[in-house]
């Protein structure tokens, strides 16, 4: 017989499980439960008349910026006064200033609207961790069209790939940002290998040309109104076992966790520091802003250690298929290459060269049974 007090006793354990899943946890907490011991604030000015330019050189002197420039778009960022109210309960911004990215009518990625840059965190020497915090805002009208970008991390030795169709290796390097889409649903956008099956779980959705959605639709950014998001990346451990992690909290509360990711196959590529990219688009015009918009930012933080995963994991079973690669790629070794030159040379010779036409014939078939074999 089901007796009342098991009841009740069910009931408190029920109604206690609901009030810890909804407990907010902020950044500081999330940096002591994984001992993310070394910690940055980026710094913002005190505005007096800051202008474009002004924000640009702001940055390259005190943000630590990658090759020492703000790599698309300057002028569209100002620090600007922080005019919205705060939806985290979280403290204004020192200095009571935002950082303004500028999206042009008609922008939408290829540097025609927002803003890049990279700013390494403390020279980035093994990092093997790495929490992000800001709050951002949008226009109080913004129209979220079909999607745009936001900022995130990024690691590893290439600066310049694991972005606009350019592949992840798992050698070369990892990014993860945010990504709006329609209606201001949300997600992390990434450039990671995909190894295990990755593309066919239901919250990952995979592109054969750019990068991986993972948990789209999982929360929703709000104009008008300070929100904040944290995200927590930790490399995979060791490189052939798929623990890494990407956690996503939008205002303090658990939006998305993927734990079983392969962001690297090699132990060179750690975590880097902040990547500030921000931009409509997509790829042609029907991503573009209709009007010019505006994001706000502040309070950038980021937490960091040089401990790697140690969460359970599967090993990685199958090659991994790279974030933006669909197409087949190989690096020709040396006796491919002069197989390739025998090739190009015989294949010149004029049609009477009979035996020149039989040594083309035999290197094109040692040619196939090296590459298939």
């Amino acid at each position: 017989m089901f007796r009342l007090s098991s009841f009740y006793s069910l009931s408190l354990s029920v109604l206690t499980s609901l009030a810890l899943a909804a407990t907010p946890t902020p950044p500081e907490a999330i940096a002591s439960q994984y001992t993310l011991t070394a910690s940055t604030a980026y710094s913002f000015p005190t505005l007096s008349s800051s202008s474009s330019s002004d924000a640009g050189a702001f940055l390259v002197q005190n943000w630590g910026l990658s090759q020492g420039r703000v790599q698309q778009n300057a002028d569209n960022l100002a620090f600007v006064p922080d005019d919205f109210s705060s939806s985290s309960g979280s403290a204004a911004s020192a200095n009571g200033t935002a950082l303004s990215a500028t999206y042009p009518a008609g922008s939408y990625s290829h540097g025609t609207g927002g803003a890049q840059f990279y700013a390494l965190f403390n020279g980035s020497s093994n990092q093997q961790a790495m929490l992000l915090s800001y709050e951002l805002a949008f226009d109080e009208n913004f129209d979220f069209v079909k999607g745009g970008k936001l900022p995130g991390t990024r690691g590893g030795p290439s600066t310049v790939q694991c972005d606009g169709g350019k592949p992840a290796t798992g050698h070369n390097c990892f990014s993860a940002r945010l990504m709006w889409r329609t209606g201001g649903a949300g997600e992390v956008y990434a450039y990671i290998p995909s190894p295990n099956g990755l593309c066919s779980q239901s919250n990952v959705l995979c592109s054969d040309d750019y990068g991986i959605s993972l948990s789209r639709g999982s929360f929703t950014f709000a104009p008008g109104k300070w929100q904040r998001i944290t995200m927590f990346v930790w490399m995979n451990n060791p490189p052939n076992i798929a623990n890494g992690m990407i956690a996503l909290y939008y205002n303090d509360e658990l939006a998305l966790n993927h734990s079983n990711l392969q962001i690297r196959s090699g132990t060179g590529l750690t975590t880097g520091g902040l990547w500030f990219s921000t931009f409509f688009g997509g790829s042609d015009s029907s991503w573009a802003s209709p009007d010019e918009q505006h994001t706000y930012f502040r309070n950038i933080r980021i937490w960091s250690s040089d401990t790697p995963s140690n969460l359970p994991g599967a090993a990685v079973t199958n090659s991994a298929k790279s974030s933006a690669a669909s197409s087949w790629h190989f690096a020709p070794s040396p006796s491919l290459t002069l197989l390739l030159c025998v090739l190009l040379i015989a294949s010149t010779a004029p049609p009477h060269h009979r035996r020149a036409r039989h040594f083309m014939g035999y290197t094109f078939i040692s040619l196939i049974r090296y590459i298939y074999l």
